[in-house]
């Protein structure tokens, strides 16, 4: 997706952004759709004269001659008028495909940067980015569509109509209002339908993942028959709440076109004494003709605009769902590069609502270049540390980055700050799709840097070797290792790294951990672990115990913390043997 301005940012919420986004697509769609449209009613005029030439011919008053010029301009017609449908079509299909497109990016984004988005379940986001966009970029194609088939189309049917009996056209057309009118009333009932079938295809998405996540888990403690069982149930809940929302929507289309048709009911009587001449004009066969299926065309379209009210409700559910997640934010390849500079730490506190503070008051500075250690005892809240620089969690206190202060709560971190996880968090892509992230460039670099060139070189494919999901076909060392890559690879001014060397061996940890001061010399390095083998070689250490942070070096907290001091030794006395 091209880069967007900021008030395109601001308006990506709204159903004119999409439309506006694809003018010139809609303009050929517009000229096709006039032409295309309105060269529909060459249909009934050429049926009509076509019976009347067949009867001209009966009587002798034309030669068959005149029948075979007759059909050829049909023929041309023809051709030419389903030539602007076809590219009708295929514009209105084009324009469906980007908006789906751009509507899913801004969605994915959105889902993916934001900081303060409330937790859900992954079935219920499965649902919104994929089911919910597809419903409301189908309902914008119908609605595009039906402007054209339905709109234009009928006010060139009725322009006919009129132009050969204006009191037959107003009679026959008091039916299709109707069907218009039960459409509305049933508003209500599909919106209904529509939104308790979208809520079941979510729970049943996180069941799914549930269920394909935990497989093994279920199986070993011999869960399965109760796992689907209650799958089975949700399953049921689904198809139920899908039929029930598909007939409200399906279903009334045979009636809707039942009540149009009715009209036809009156040509046939009034249109009958139009052609014996004792109706309100005077009519000769092609004209009834032309009358009688232009007229069957319009209730056929009236019937499908009843329907569209239908499809266009049920995108209004869809909409109302995912119109939160359209309002598009910066990415990393929308902005410029941020600074760095030194990383200040001021006063900051963080409790989870309800509790007394993790830590509290915790103050320091560190340079560029520098590799701060954070260690501590089991759930001290180390990890919780590292995720509060970049925005998953509130504090109190002050952070700044060089001239920059990050807002609490703020979207500015992505621009600034690095983070690697404790869990490595891979895709079912190649080597080097997980490390790029669609950031063009060579991984080679930072595949050397995390000591692995070598085992990707072996491997079949090397760097284009799809390792499944999670990362399945790799060891736990590969996969942690893979995802430092990546982290390296999009280098911050501030790069978080919670636990990168926990699946590794201690001489590979050596290794990186060397070539790591070399690689992110341009940035501040918080290194959160709970191994301490390498603590004596970072630039400060903080120890965190009962709440309380200190702030120093390795040299100092082995002479000033006991329990600093057991854990180095007894980890430095357990890796000797």
């Amino acid at each position: 997706m091209k880069r967007m301005s900021k008030s395109d940012r601001n308006a990506s919420d709204r159903i004119r952004f999409y439309f506006s986004g694809q003018k010139w697509v809609l303009l050929v769609v517009t000229v096709t759709g006039l032409l295309y449209n309105i060269g529909m009613v060459a249909g009934p005029w050429f049926e009509g004269k076509m019976v009347q030439y067949l009867c001209d011919i009966i009587g002798r008053k034309r030669q068959p001659a005149d029948m075979i010029v007759l059909a050829a301009w049909y023929v041309f017609t023809i051709v030419f008028v389903q030539s602007m449908r076809y590219l009708k079509r295929l514009y209105v299909r084009k324009f469906a495909n980007n908006v789906s497109k751009q509507m899913k990016m801004i969605l994915y984004q959105n889902l993916l940067y934001r900081k303060k988005t409330e937790r859900e379940e992954s079935g219920d986001m499965m649902t919104k980015i994929i089911a919910d966009a597809e419903a409301c970029v189908e309902g914008m194609r119908k609605f595009t569509t039906e402007v054209f088939d339905t709109g234009v189309v009928m006010i060139a049917y009725l322009a006919m109509l009129f132009s050969y009996d204006w009191k037959l056209t107003i009679l026959s057309m008091l039916f299709p209002p109707i069907a218009y009118f039960l459409a509305e009333k049933l508003k209500v009932i599909v919106t209904r339908n529509v939104a308790l079938s979208r809520e079941s295809s979510a729970r049943l998405n996180t069941v799914t993942l549930d269920r394909i996540a935990n497989a093994l888990t279920y199986r070993v403690y011999g869960q399965e028959t109760n796992c689907n069982e209650e799958y089975e149930s949700y399953l049921n809940d689904y198809e139920k709440k899908a039929v029930r929302a598909n007939i409200w929507e399906n279903a009334m289309q045979p009636i809707y076109q039942v009540i149009c048709m009715i009209g036809t009911v009156m040509i046939l009587w009034f249109g009958g004494k139009n052609v014996l001449g004792s109706g309100w004009t005077v009519w000769n066969v092609a004209a009834f003709t032309t009358f009688f299926s232009c007229y069957k065309k319009l209730a056929v379209k009236s019937s499908k605009a009843a329907k569209l009210f239908n499809a266009v409700q049920k995108a209004e559910v869809s909409w109302r769902r995912i119109k939160p997640y359209l309002h598009a934010i910066e990415t990393e390849e929308e902005v410029e590069d941020v600074p760095g500079g030194s990383l200040c730490v001021e006063n900051v506190t963080f409790c989870y609502p309800g509790q007394k503070p993790l830590f509290a008051d915790v103050s320091f500075d560190a340079k560029v270049g520098q590799i701060i250690g954070i260690t501590g005892e089991v759930a001290c809240g180390k990890s919780t540390f590292g995720k509060i620089f970049v925005g998953e969690l509130p504090y109190q206190g002050k952070i700044s980055l060089g001239n920059k202060v990050f807002l609490n709560g703020g979207e500015d971190y992505e621009t600034s700050v690095g983070y690697l996880g404790h869990q490595p968090e891979l895709f079912s892509g190649s080597i080097e799709e997980n490390i790029c992230l669609g950031k063009a460039g060579d991984v080679l670099p930072v595949l050397r840097a995390v000591c692995m060139e070598e085992e990707v070189a072996s491997l079949p494919e090397g760097i284009h070797t799809r390792i499944g999901s999670g990362g399945v076909r790799l060891s736990g060392g590969q996969q942690a290792r893979i995802a430092l890559a990546r982290t390296l690879y999009h280098q911050k001014p501030l790069m978080i790294l919670d636990d990168p060397f926990s699946a590794v061996d201690m001489e590979t940890e050596i290794r990186i951990f060397s070539n790591l001061r070399t690689w992110a010399k341009d940035s501040v390095i918080l290194l959160i672990s709970h191994r301490l083998s390498l603590f004596p070689q970072m630039d400060q250490v903080l120890w965190m115990e009962n709440g309380v942070v200190s702030v120093s070096n390795h040299e100092e907290l082995i002479e000033e913390k006991g329990s600093y001091c057991s854990l180095y030794h007894a980890q430095k006395k357990e890796g000797a043997h």
